[in-house]
């Protein structure tokens, strides 16, 4: 027998060991799985549809100010258009700059408490926009904006990925994500309605977007206090025998991150001394930057586009292109999970986005520029949740995989300040567009490819036993330690 073969069966009999009894050591096969079920719909049901809000009005904050552009912001205030870019700018840097820390941040406080304080003040400045009488008191309340939001997204990702099985996690991130489309077509619904009070208190409707939509965000914080669990070996909603049937699930999927750990600094450099990291910020930012300015000017688009003039009508026809990517992030998250080929889904999906887009640079027709948009929205939202997912099936450990996370997302929203300055010249916004189309066929396209191809090379040389020497003369817990660079994990390509 193989050191690997005896650190295998080590593996299966300290599982075995693991917990002072199996709670379900006395089922069948049929009953386990039927347990297994229930725990897993009870984890769906008590996670996923609270954070999905939380998302929503996060994407909804962060991008409600390109519905107030066409209601009347940038006319109010005096903004020029450099002015306003620059406004959706300062946003990508506060949330970049700080976004890496927040996973360590979020392990340390805990998520019932981490993520609702930042909520709360996420909500306050998102209020204070609505109040803003000049263009510089925006410009602070969007660089706090950035700030306090910048936890939320990398943080849920990280949490979630320590709850559910890699073959399990990518339909939920979809779900969690695709609360970001939605947030575009209740955008625009929500703003429509809302613009309707124009006029109310003297504030005019785009300072009402702002304030009513603030004043929602913080009174949902309150209530997160109750509804956010912590992790696993914390949350106090499960029961031990549910707890310990979580975490031996976990161990079950190769995830020594099951176990409890420390931060250590050597988390950091295993990180960055991993090229799956690099190459992973690589293809996010091939398709968060690319989301970002398609969020932040879908009205604008829509309106230059000659499609519709009244701002009203603007908002309510940018809400069936987000409707449709959010089904289509749900449909590719439940089947790169079935096939775990999310590098194919990738590179699949994207080709419809570079087709969207480059219809929107070659054609002045307004209903074909209107039908490339439901293009370019259902070649970005899929990939963003997808690629989330990948780099957490590759990568290994609580604390090595938040830090990995925090840099493929925080270089990712970086690239949003990309987003903020390519569209100029209205109505075809073409540099801004090109711009688009080249993120995504080099960076999501080629980079999926590339990461495809070389994550298949290595578990070909796993699967035939050159990495095997990696095993010898090592404990199980040594093992562990390696992570995703144990000999017999294999990558999800």
């Amino acid at each position: 027998m193989s050191d690997l073969e005896k650190h295998s069966s080590s593996r299966d009999e300290r599982d075995g060991d693991h917990f002072d009894s199996d709670p379900d050591a006395h089922l069948t096969h049929e009953e386990r799985e039927k347990v297994d079920r229930a725990l897993l719909r009870k984890l769906d049901l008590t996670l996923i549809p609270w954070l999905c809000l939380l998302y929503l009005l996060a994407f909804l904050d962060r991008t409600n100010i390109g519905n107030a552009k066409v209601a009347g912001l940038t006319e109010d205030l005096n903004l020029s258009t450099g002015q306003y870019n620059l406004t959706l700018t300062i946003f990508f840097i506060s949330y970049s700059v700080f976004e890496p820390l927040t996973n360590v941040l979020l392990k340390f406080l805990r998520p019932s408490i981490f993520i609702p304080v930042i909520m709360f003040f996420w909500g306050a400045s998102m209020t204070g926009m609505g109040f803003c009488k000049n263009y510089s008191g925006l410009l602070a309340a969007r660089w706090f904006l950035g700030l306090t939001e910048a936890g939320l997204f990398p943080g849920v990702n990280y949490y979630l990925s320590c709850w559910y099985k890699r073959s399990e996690f990518g339909v939920r991130a979809a779900i969690f994500f695709s609360a970001a489309a939605l947030a575009g077509s209740f955008g625009g619904l929500l703003a429509a309605a809302i613009e309707k009070l124009d006029g109310k208190g003297n504030l005019a409707g785009w300072r009402w977007i702002f304030i009513l939509e603030g004043i929602l965000t913080v009174i949902v914080s309150v209530v997160s206090f109750w509804m956010v669990h912590d992790f696993p070996d914390d949350a106090k909603f499960l029961s031990e025998e549910d707890r310990s049937r979580v975490i031996r699930r976990l161990r079950m999927d190769q995830q020594a991150s099951a176990e409890h750990e420390e931060w250590n600094v050597k988390y950091l450099y295993a990180g960055l001394k991993d090229w799956k990291m690099w190459l992973g910020m690589a293809i996010y930012m091939g398709c968060d930057m690319p989301l970002y300015a398609f969020s932040l000017f879908l009205p604008s688009i829509i309106q230059e586009s000659g499609w519709s003039s009244d701002p009203i009508r603007t908002n309510l026809l940018s809400v069936p292109p987000y409707a449709a990517a959010a089904l289509l992030t749900v449909l590719i998250g439940f089947i790169a999970d079935r096939t775990r080929q999310r590098g194919l889904c990738n590179i699949c999906v994207s080709v419809i986005g570079i087709i969207g887009f480059i219809l929107l640079i070659v054609s002045e027709d307004p209903a074909v520029k209107y039908a490339a948009t439901f293009l370019g929205a259902l070649g970005i939202y899929p990939c963003i949740s997808n690629t989330i997912t990948w780099m957490a099936n590759n990568i290994e450990g609580v604390y090595k995989r938040g830090v990995v996370l925090g840099f493929v997302i925080g270089w990712g929203n970086l690239n949003g300040i990309v987003s903020s300055n390519i569209f100029f010249h209205s109505p075809r916004y073409i540099e801004g567009h090109a711009v688009i189309l080249g993120y995504m066929t080099v960076f999501l396209f080629g980079g999926s490819i590339l990461m495809t191809t070389l994550l298949r090379i290595e578990n070909k040389k796993r699967r035939e036993g050159k990495r095997d020497y990696l095993a010898e003369g090592k404990t199980e817990r040594e093992l562990d330690q390696l992570g995703d660079h144990r000999p017999d994990f294999f990558y999800t390509t």
